[in-house]
């Protein structure tokens, strides 16, 4: 048995297909905005987030350094 419905049994369908004007049903209407108020965000940079920063300029220094490092050496 297939879920899909025969289009020769479904009521209100044209012979090709198709149905008739006012047969579908309306568009659906739409809502907009949010459903509950967003909290207030703080505009200052989270502590975790300079510590972050920070060792990564940390780690990007001391990759350099070795690569500076590895290329004097090689002269």
């Amino acid at each position: 048995m297939s879920m899909d419905p025969d289009p020769a049994r479904t009521p209100d369908l044209e012979p090709g297909g198709g149905v008739r004007p006012g047969d579908t049903p309306p568009d659906t209407p739409q809502t907009s905005g949010l459903s509950a108020p967003e909290p207030r965000t703080s505009k200052h940079f989270p502590p975790t987030g300079v510590a972050a920063v920070a060792v990564m300029v940390l780690l990007v220094a001391v990759f350099v350094a070795v690569a500076v490092a590895l290329i004097v050496s090689m002269f």
